[in-house]
């Protein structure tokens, strides 16, 4: 029997794999197209070689996409969004620090800022206890209105930047974490080393492109019924192939 026919059938499966493992990525950014700060994911491919020969494709990453999402205005002034390149940094349970664009917080019964999963902003300030009312400036400068209407300044917002963003893990809750491959955390004042400036009463939408999600997804489709068409037949060949040699 040709060993083409294995090769074949090792092809489709391996490719209807893959395309179920990209459908995943695809359905993922559709599911937050309307998360607030939500970048959007890529499925990379890499060609496989076998004596110079292809033998298929295997996923060699999902990237995410860094660019900046569209901005809806608000009534809060704990909602602020990033005008340009940077991010939250805000600290998890286990006691790291993860990075978001998600910039909704609230003040907690603690009177710690914390973003909408309910992770503490890092910051250098406090909230006043007599606080009752709060606004941003666009350098990261927070200032807080007392009970007795004066107006102090409560501390300061860094951002978060890397060299290479699409290296960043994807931690979950919209919150994405240092690796390698991003590059070391540099903390720095908005606007400052071509960070971007904090815009209040406004929130980041997803930059999720979702014609093109739909778009990709119906050839993903099309793709798998493709392969599981072949991996049938290849299948239904080697079955009466060996049928005819045990006759």
């Amino acid at each position: 029997m040709s060993s083409s026919l294995f090769n074949t059938l090792n092809l489709s499966s391996q490719d209807m794999v893959n395309r179920i493992l990209d459908l995943n990525t695809t359905s993922d950014n559709i599911a937050n197209m309307n998360t607030p700060g939500f970048k959007a994911n890529r499925t990379d491919f890499q060609e496989l070689l076998n004596n110079k020969n292809k033998e298929g494709v295997s996923i060699s990453a999902t990237q995410t996409l860094p660019f900046q999402g569209s901005t809806r205005t608000t009534d809060s002034p704990l909602d602020w969004a990033i005008q340009g390149d940077g991010y939250f940094a805000v600290k998890l349970p286990n006691g790291t620090t993860g990075y978001t664009r998600d910039g909704q917080f609230q003040v907690d019964s603690s009177g710690q800022l914390v973003s909408a999963s309910g992770y503490k902003l890092v910051w250098n300030g406090t909230i006043p206890q007599n606080m009752t009312d709060i606004s941003v400036a666009s350098d990261g400068t927070i200032n807080a209105t007392l009970s007795t209407g004066v107006q102090v300044a409560a501390g300061k917002v860094q951002l978060a930047k890397f060299t290479n963003p699409t290296g960043l893990l994807n931690n979950g809750n919209n919150v994405y974490l240092e690796s390698v491959a991003s590059g070391k955390v540099q903390m720095a004042a908005p606007g400052a080393s071509n960070l971007g400036l904090i815009q209040s009463h406004a929130v980041e939408q997803s930059n999720v492109d979702i014609s093109r999600e739909m778009t990709h997804m119906m050839l993903l489709e099309r793709n798998f019924q493709m392969s599981s068409q072949a991996f049938q037949q290849t299948e239904t060949m080697i079955s009466e192939a060996i049928s005819m040699h045990k006759d």
